[in-house]
Formats: structure tokens, sequence, C-alpha cells
């Protein structure tokens, strides 16, 4: 991990396809606020198995995004809108 990369980049990649990363050092779009680019910190197919990894890790303030494959000409859908900064505690 730690490659710095392009949302779009990410969306492209058959390695990410499916799955959930996690992106720290994130730059957001002043529009949206939504990640544009980002360190990939971690991926995993399962969104718990993710997170727990992240919370036990270093990287407490990260983006972690579904990566499905996206029309590029298409706005982000309310789906792939999900993030979440760590940590949260309940």
């Amino acid at each position: 991990m730690g490659s710095r990369m392009s949302w779009p980049q990410i969306r492209q990649s058959d390695e990410y396809r499916g799955r959930w990363v996690a992106l720290d050092n994130c730059r957001y779009d002043a529009r949206t606020a939504e990640p544009v680019e980002g360190t990939i910190i971690d991926v995993d197919d399962d969104l718990v198995e993710l997170c727990t990894r992240i919370r036990q890790s270093e990287n407490k303030h990260c983006a972690i995004l579904f990566c499905e494959e996206v029309d590029e000409l298409q706005p982000p859908s309310s789906k792939q809108r999900r993030s979440s900064s760590f940590p949260t505690q309940h």
C-alpha cells in the first residue's frame, strides 16, 4: 500500500474494483467535498475487517470509499459517497 492515486485511477483499477479502499492524506473536491486523490493505506472486500485494521493502526483520519465501476462522465452517486473518519466513538 502507500500508493498515491486519484479516485478515477482507483476506480479504473481491477485491483480495487468491488472493494473498500481506505485513503489517507486526501485532496478533496471543493465543490462536492468528496476525495479526489489520496494515499491508499488499506483495501478489503469486507468493510468490518478494514475498519478493524484501521482502528488498530496509526491511520485514524482516513476516508473509506467503496470502489465500483462508474462512467467517468457521471458524478458520484450517493452510494459512492460513503466515507468515514476515524476514530468514531458511539
